[in-house]
């Protein structure tokens, strides 16, 4: 029988965030310090006056609006700053509320896919998936699209997630749908919410933007699924 540790032994001058990927715990640092900057401008305590609309503008500059979007690329004119929206949409949030969702969900979930495919493969999963699924999104709804915030990409966190939920049940030789059951419980409350409250149509991006991670994953395993059986096998 192992006896109790001693309160000596352990370190308690250790960060918290040891136990984090450098990776997650830097994008979260990210969408946090923007958070933080347009919080405190809309309480007016930094930038003076005009600073109360950096929110506002922020919102118009940088997320995906197809009445801004469309006009452009239905003529071909792929400037910079209109392509960058489907990246830099997924920093900017509606209020600090939606931020800390997205905040929260990153850390859950980005612990798991850091670990089990590594900190590049993380981001990789992230932002491709908050990419592809910005874009398929516009090319559906056009003029209509709006898109704010990190949800698409934490989605994407949810899609490899699911991927290594899949795996670990086909070593346990039960029932591989089971692994889908996290999005569809999510996609139901969209459902439930939107029937009460109204909805928007960010939910197609969300969905898409699942798939990319889960598909994904396969790719950015090294040695794909038999890899990470044999991690958790070992664990």
């Amino acid at each position: 029988m192992s006896t109790p540790q001693n309160d000596n032994d352990f370190d308690h001058n250790a960060s918290p965030f040891n136990a984090l990927p450098i990776a997650v715990v830097g994008l979260v640092m990210v969408i946090v310090a923007v958070e933080i900057i347009l919080s405190l401008a809309s309480s007016g305590l930094i930038g003076g006056p005009e600073a109360i609309a950096w929110r506002r503008d922020a919102i118009l500059d940088y997320s995906v609006l197809g009445q801004i979007i469309t006009p452009y690329l239905e003529t071909g004119r792929y400037k910079p700053e209109v392509l960058g929206r489907f990246l830099t949409y997924s920093f900017v949030h509606q209020n600090f509320t939606s931020m800390a969702f997205v905040a929260v969900f990153i850390l859950a979930l980005g612990k798991m896919t850091a670990e089990a495919f590594g900190n590049f493969a993380f981001l990789l999963i992230y932002f491709a998936s908050a990419i592809v699924g910005a874009v398929l999104y516009w090319m559906i709804f056009r003029e209509e699209a709006v898109l704010i915030g990190g949800y698409v990409g934490a989605f994407g966190l949810i899609g490899a997630f699911t991927f290594v939920r899949w795996v670990s049940l086909s070593l346990n030789g039960s029932k591989q749908y089971q692994a889908f059951y996290l999005i569809g419980m999510f996609m139901g409350l969209r459902l439930v919410f939107g029937m009460l409250f109204g909805g928007s149509n960010d939910w197609v991006a969300e969905l898409i933007g699942f798939f990319v991670g889960f598909f994904l994953s396969f790719v950015l395993v090294p040695g794909g699924a038999k890899a990470i059986l044999v991690k958790l096998r070992r664990s």
